[in-house]
């Protein structure tokens, strides 16, 4: 059975998209939650490898770890100055129509 996708938010993900995703029943863990403020990028992304979770960031510095051919279980990044609003609503369909498998190594744009 498909395992549904997890989220891990970077330090710069807005507060509100956590809450909007978590009223709507998803799995996020923050950087702060996992006591990883001030961690690097790479050991952002082997926390969340190792938990089976999609990044969910803001920092384009995550789409240069993907194209140096880091291994990631997937990265779905918002450009700055998204609304949180379309960022739930993207981070949703997401959810709704990928599994945790299929966003391996991939990267979503919203």
């Amino acid at each position: 059975m498909p395992q549904k996708i997890k989220f891990y938010a970077d330090e710069h993900v807005a507060k509100a998209v956590v809450r909007g995703l978590r009223q709507r029943g998803v799995d996020v863990l923050t950087a702060s939650e996992a006591r990883m403020l001030g961690a690097s990028d790479a050991n952002h992304l082997k926390r969340a490898r190792s938990e089976g979770r999609v990044i969910l960031t803001q920092d384009d510095d995550f789409l240069r770890l993907h194209a140096a051919g880091v291994d990631h279980s997937g990265i779905v990044y918002a450009p700055q100055q998204t609304p949180v609003t379309d960022i739930i609503r993207g981070l949703m369909v997401i959810h709704q129509v990928l599994d945790a498998d299929e966003m391996h190594g991939q990267i979503e744009f919203l």
